[in-house]
């Protein structure tokens, strides 16, 4: 039995596994807050992180009933391009600065333009560096609190600390490090320049961790924490890795021909690639796959979050909300959100804020509201379908996990709109059952140096043909339309982004 972690922003969830039978025995979860502040400040306090580690582990054992001490392994997913620093002694200096932090957007534009500008990134570091990305967070610490800096004894990733929290061992692996903007990703190594840049005496480079690969382990876990979860002293703690690259595991995208996206409160979408394909298009960040190859991928900042804001907007829960979007019509009778409540990534907006356009007393109506919401944020995901397409990756498939993608009507409204089929993985968790899978996959390479991880997402990663969808012609015809519109307004309110050609998209 393997214990998957997922520690994402709202909360994280924890999953038990039968590897050699592919059978989910039981799931818990716990909520995390968010410290919001001026200037796009997202951050939180990593001892809640451990709270609802220790929270959401009892609660799946608890559903699965089975005792803990059967736990051979666990495999922790954690939200990528966090920033977590600890003193000598292993304090945390302070809260963890989250991936949809945009606070230390000016200080990005710095190194950016230090590196070369956008070309230069791709050149020297295989990604174009993005606000919310580890490195920016440094510089901006340096600045913001040269006191906490000068004490930085490591530097870790949110899925890194939990692991030191388990192990006392400060190691990472190739895929989550590859979103710092500190790692090469051709040659999946450090990229110690920017972080001399940053502070030329080298502490930085000093305190990064240890690299390993993803079938390797971080160590045991350790026997004072194992007695207080409950689990077994002798599991071992596999590498980890970042939500994407386990999601990646967990929907089996550990080969060419799959397309992933997640529907969460951001946005993503990725596929696996044996190369490191560089795309010319920055907002394409190639980072490494954890299980051994690459995972082209798009984020976008807004997603379920632009949702809520709405719901809570117009006082809705959530099934009154879809009721909602199910009575307005595909276009929302010519209403268009630009949904960047946190700035955006894709398209690069790091600075955007949302708006509504094409209001008349004619169409200004709670339906088209919320269609509006959930149509503009479906939009950038399109967008980013757009930018891997053009890349050359190619799925005759869309494989959807998330929250958002138990949604019946958003599941056809994707369909739809990327003129593709959809279908959902039989379990929507997918960044902790990747995180079960690979510690199945660290345990059994101990012994069989081998053993495959595709057998095991074989066992354990299925479809659920019932949630399958099929994009419907007129509906994509008019979702051409919208998507024409959206993309239109983006060029004319903030300017260079003007829209290429668009022509149905072709899977």
């Amino acid at each position: 039995m393997f214990l998957g972690i997922d520690c994402g922003t709202q909360g994280t969830k924890a999953l038990l596994l039968d590897a050699s039978s592919g059978r989910v025995l039981g799931q818990g979860s716990a909520g995390h807050d968010l410290i919001s502040g001026p200037n796009g400040r997202r951050e939180q306090d990593t001892g809640q992180w451990t709270a609802a580690f220790a929270s959401a582990t009892a609660a799946a054992l608890d559903e699965a009933g089975v005792d803990g001490g059967a736990v051979l392994g666990i495999g922790v997913s954690g939200q990528q391009h966090g920033l977590v620093t600890l003193d000598a002694a292993g304090r945390v200096l302070r809260p963890a600065k989250l991936w949809c932090d945009t606070e230390s957007a000016a200080e990005n534009q710095r190194l950016l333009d230090w590196l070369g500008g956008e070309q230069g990134s791709l050149q020297r570091l295989g990604i174009v560096i993005a606000p919310g990305y580890t490195v920016s967070k440094l510089l901006w610490m340096k600045e913001q609190h040269p006191t906490l800096f000068a004490r930085i004894a490591h530097i870790l990733l949110p899925h890194d600390y939990l692991n030191y929290w388990l192990t006392g061992r400060c190691v990472s692996e190739y895929g989550d490090a590859s979103g710092t903007g500190y790692f090469d990703v051709r040659a999946r190594q450090w990229a110690p320049d920017i972080l001399r840049h940053i502070d030329a005496d080298g502490r930085l480079e000093a305190a990064l961790p240890e690299l390993i690969e993803s079938h390797q382990p971080v160590g045991r876990i350790r026997p004072e924490l194992a007695a207080r979860l409950g689990l077994n002293p002798q599991a071992m703690v596999a590498s980890g890795g970042g939500d994407n690259m386990m999601g990646a595991i967990g929907t089996g995208n550990i080969r060419p021909g799959a397309i992933t996206m997640s529907l969460g409160t951001s946005g993503t979408l990725y596929a696996f690639s044996g190369e490191p394909r560089i795309s010319p298009q920055p907002a394409v960040a190639t980072f490494c796959s954890s299980s051994g190859g690459w995972l082209p991928l798009i984020c976008t900042m807004n997603l379920t979050n632009a949702n809520a804001a709405m719901r809570g907007l117009l006082e809705l829960d959530l099934e009154a909300f879809n009721a909602l979007v199910a009575q307005a019509p595909i276009g929302c009778e010519g209403v268009t959100m630009l949904p960047f409540l946190n700035g955006e990534r894709v398209p690069a907006l790091p600075q955007a804020s949302a708006s509504l356009h094409g209001l008349t007393a004619d169409n200004l109506s709670r339906a088209n509201l919320c269609r509006a919401v959930l149509e503009g944020v479906t939009f950038g995901l399109r967008y980013g379908l757009d930018l891997l397409r053009e890349s050359g990756i190619r799925s005759e498939r869309i494989q959807l996990i998330g929250g958002g993608a138990k949604n019946p009507l958003w599941r056809q409204i994707v369909a739809d709109m990327m003129a593709t089929p959809v279908v959902c993985t039989r379990h929507s968790e997918a960044a902790a059952l990747g995180g079960a899978i690979q510690a199945a996959w660290c345990h059994a390479r101990q012994q069989d140096p081998e053993a495959s991880l595709q057998a095991i997402c074989s066992r354990c990663v299925s479809l659920d043909e019932d949630t399958a969808v099929a994009p419907v012609a007129e509906s994509v015809r008019a979702y051409e339309q919208a998507y024409r519109r959206y993309r239109q307004l983006v060029a004319s309110t903030y300017g260079g982004q003007t829209p290429p050609e668009l022509t149905p998209v072709a899977s």
